[in-house]
């Protein structure tokens, strides 16, 4: 895991003389002292949510205090200490190969206030994150949306797709295998520390996925204080012939639209399985649960192996979205992370405004997928041209070159985009199975 206390980085001078010249104060909020609370209102008002209660207030102390906390101020405001816009960024890290990781600098709470929208304050501050990240030596910086028209500007692109899963369980006779393990019924207080060391296990396997933190297995546990649902939270644990924990399945029960003996909605709060014998018991164990006439899951692959382990296919409904949205800031260090599936020599020409990844690459890919990234010769001629936001898509593999092309957003000989390809096919297709 990344060590990088990103707290102690110095603010992007750039973007607090911008902000400055427009009367705004740009600032880092600690989470340990008065200025929290109004930092933590303006993002739950920035995402339409409720006032926080007290209690709410110091659970996301405790959940945020590693965090940096920016804020931007107007103070000659009526309410000076609370903040127009806010952002917050942390180092973690990113697998882009089974068991193969890289640092990432994410960033999450983007909110500016309707009083103060274009006064260039979101271009500021998310500019000033991707200055202070790449001076800091990330590569890449990541982030997960509620608005897909926003980052793109800044050189964000979609990299790794989820689903919505919902199962008519009435048309879902189980025909996928037959797990010899056991599931257990285990307690929302056990859950924070179970479902950390099983999603630890998976995410280290999967392209695309960045580890948890206690805050947010609280959250799937019920155990915040704004857990509306939480009376309603249960939760099953898979554990093989051995005795290992190797799945968590943490859901609620909902009746349905006739009242509580019709058949009701089961929706999956969390759903991990380290392997596919404890994939199957607990979708097998979700399916099969008594007066249930629907599944619901989100967050899962594009092509959810439940539907390969029903009678009925189409008993499951898949809606695939945009989820991981990555930033290149290092072409060299961002495509050497991973591994490839076949041998390549190209040059990419990576069209970047902000200057982090512009310029023409080689990648040089050996037989053992390794790469080596370096910038091309002069005298090398350019075999394909993509903005950045297309050579982030492209990253992990999930993205298909071709279909950019299609779009405008690389240009080159079909022959090269086939080559890039066929050594971009990743081991395992992305998946990021959480928010942040």
């Amino acid at each position: 895991m990344p060590t990088t206390d990103t707290r102690t980085l110095a603010l992007d001078a750039t973007s607090a003389a911008d902000l400055q010249a427009t009367g705004l104060e740009y600032t880092l909020v600690s989470a340990d002292d008065a200025a929290f609370e109004p930092f933590l209102r303006a993002v739950s008002r920035g995402f339409l949510g409720e006032e926080p209660s007290a209690d709410e207030v110091e659970s996301a102390r405790r959940a945020l205090t590693p965090r940096r906390l920016t804020g931007v101020f107007d103070r000659a405001g009526i309410d000076p200490d609370s903040p127009v816009a806010t952002v917050d960024s942390w180092p973690t890290e990113l697998t882009v190969s089974p068991g193969r990781t890289i640092p990432l600098w994410s960033i999450s709470a983007v909110t500016v206030a309707p009083t103060h929208r274009r006064r260039g304050i979101a271009r500021a501050m998310l500019t000033g994150e991707l200055r202070t990240a790449a001076a800091a030596g990330f590569a890449l910086a990541g982030l997960t949306v509620t608005e897909a028209t926003i980052y793109g500007r800044w050189g964000f692109s979609p990299a790794v797709w989820a689903s919505d899963v919902v199962v008519d369980t009435r048309r879902a006779r189980w025909t996928g295998p037959v797990a010899p393990g056991r599931l257990d019924f285990v307690s929302p207080e056990s859950l924070p520390e179970r479902l950390s060391r099983v999603h630890e296990r998976v995410r280290v396997e999967r392209p695309g996925a960045v580890p948890g933190w206690e805050g947010r297995w609280r959250g799937v546990a019920g155990l915040t204080p704004d857990a509306k649902d939480a009376k309603k939270v249960r939760a099953v644990s898979y554990r093989d012939t051995a005795g290992e924990e190797r799945g968590i399945l943490v859901y609620t029960l909902d009746s349905g639209p006739h009242g509580d003996f019709s058949p009701h909605v089961l929706t999956v709060r969390a759903l991990f399985a380290d392997g596919d014998e404890a994939t199957a018991a607990l979708w097998r164990f979700a399916i099969e649960h008594d007066l249930v006439g629907e599944v619901k899951a989100s967050l899962q692959p594009t092509t959810p192996p439940v539907q390969w382990m029903i009678a009925d296919r189409r008993a499951v409904t898949v809606t695939p979205t945009d989820h991981h949205w990555l930033r290149v800031l290092d072409v060299p260090a961002a495509l050497s992370a991973r591994r490839y599936a076949r041998a390549l020599d190209v040059v990419l020409r990576v069209e970047d405004p902000l200057g982090f990844a512009d310029g023409a690459w080689n990648v040089r890919i050996d037989v053992d997928g390794s790469a080596v990234v370096e910038r091309a010769p002069e005298d090398r001629a350019v075999d394909l041209e993509m903005t950045v936001g297309a050579l982030g898509s492209l990253l992990l593999g999930g993205v298909r070159v071709r279909d950019l092309a299609a779009a405008g957003l690389v240009r080159g000989p079909r022959e090269s985009q086939a080559a890039v390809d066929a050594a971009f096919t990743p081991e395992v297709t992305p998946l990021l199975d959480i928010w942040y």
